[in-house]
């Protein structure tokens, strides 16, 4: 395996998790953004606030997306094992 080859292979794990990690991400930060506008217009500064109901939009998010994750995932990991059993 040469240099390319090894590029390549950091390239698709950076892009991975990048897809694995973004929805839970995005649904975060959309989620974060809206409790602060509500703060900022209520005036109301409880951290709790903004707290719970990313962590409760977070674990919705990883229920509804798991199919879709895990699939991918298993794709990937079915493309590296192919790679390395092929190197010789």
């Amino acid at each position: 395996m040469g240099f390319d080859e090894n590029i390549e292979m950091v390239r698709l794990a950076f892009y991975q998790v990048l897809i694995t990690s973004g929805p839970f991400l995005g649904a975060a930060l959309a989620i974060g953004l809206l409790i602060g506008i509500l703060q900022a217009a209520t005036s109301i500064q409880e951290m709790t606030l903004s707290f719970v109901p990313k962590m409760v939009l977070v674990i919705f998010a990883m229920g509804f997306l798991a199919p879709f994750l895990l699939v991918s995932l298993h794709d990937y990991f079915h493309f590296i094992f192919e790679t390395v059993s092929g190197i010789k």
